[in-house]
C-alpha cells in the first residue's frame, strides 16, 4: 500500500532524515518508535507533502506521490491524524467531522459507523471540540481522519496525554481496522506497550535513520524496549 524507498530530507544545513526506507500493508499495523527528535515526525509531514523530500521515492499503491500536494494525497486515500489531535476546537463535533469529507462531493454523508467505533461522538455531536476533552478530541481526530474512508491511516502518537481507558478504546478501534484487511495503518508511537500490543511490523529510528525493523511479535525477544529508551 504505501512504500518510503531511500528518502533524505533536510532542514538547512541539517540533514534529518537518512535514506529511509519504509513500507506499509494492507491489514498490517507498522509501528515506527523511536525518542524525541529522531526524525518520526518529519516523516510522516514528509509522507503528507507538508515538507518535500530532497532524494529518494514515496509510492502510494504503486504509483509516485512525492511530488503531489497535501490535498491529493488525502483524495487518494491517505489519511493523518497530527501529534496533538489538531482538531477545531471552535467548530462543533458534527462540523468537524465534515471537515473529514473535503476531499469529497458536497453532500457526502458522515459514515454512521465513526458512531459505531466512538459512541462518545453522537453523545456530543452539538459540542465544539475545545469543549471536549483531550481523549475525546483524540477520538474526534481520528475519526475525522476515517470520514471519507482511507485505504492508509497514519497516526501520530495518538497516545499522548490520554487517559488509559481512552488508549484502550483507541487501540481496540486500531486493530479492528486492520483486520478488516481494507487499510494499512502506519503507526508513530512512544508509548511501548501500545505499541507492541497493536505491531504487525515495527521499526525504530535513530538520528533519522532505521536502526531496527522486524515482525510485530518478535518485540520482546528482540528487546526493542531497550533499544528504543522509551
Amino acid at each position: 500500500m504505501l512504500q518510503i524507498r531511500n528518502v533524505h530530507q533536510y532542514y538547512g544545513g541539517s540533514h534529518i532524515l537518512r535514506d529511509v526506507s519504509i513500507e506499509a500493508r494492507l491489514g498490517q499495523v507498522t509501528v515506527l518508535l523511536g525518542r524525541n527528535g529522531v526524525g518520526k515526525t518529519t516523516l510522516l509531514k514528509a509522507l503528507m507533502g507538508l515538507v518535500p523530500i530532497k532524494a529518494g521515492s514515496i509510492e502510494f499503491e504503486g504509483k509516485p506521490i512525492q511530488d503531489t500536494t497535501p490535498y491529493e494525497r488525502a483524495r487518494a486515500g491517505i489519511g493523518f491524524v497530527p501529534q496533538g489531535r489538531e482538531i477545531f476546537a471552535r467548530l462543533t463535533v458534527e462540523e468537524n467531522l465534515r471537515m473529514g469529507l473535503a476531499t469529497r462531493s458536497g453532500g457526502t454523508p458522515i459514515p454512521q459507523e465513526l458512531y459505531e467505533l466512538f459512541p462518545v461522538l453522537k453523545q456530543m455531536l452539538h459540542r465544539r471540540g475545545g469543549d471536549l476533552s483531550g481523549g475525546q478530541q483524540q477520538q474526534l481526530a481520528i475519526a475525522r481522519a476515517l470520514a471519507a474512508r482511507p485505504k492508509l491511516l497514519v497516526l501520530d502518537e495518538p497516545t499522548e496525554g490520554i487517559q488509559p481507558s481512552i488508549i484502550k478504546d483507541i487501540g481496540r478501534v486500531v486493530r479492528m481496522l486492520a483486520d478488516r484487511g481494507d487499510m494499512a495503518i502506519l503507526l508513530v508511537e512512544q508509548y511501548y506497550d501500545f505499541a507492541e500490543e497493536l505491531a504487525d511490523a515495527y521499526l525504530v529510528m535513530e538520528r533519522g535513520e532505521v536502526i531496527a525493523r522486524g515482525r510485530g511479535k518478535d518485540m520482546q525477544a528482540q528487546g526493542v524496549r531497550h533499544l528504543v529508551g522509551i
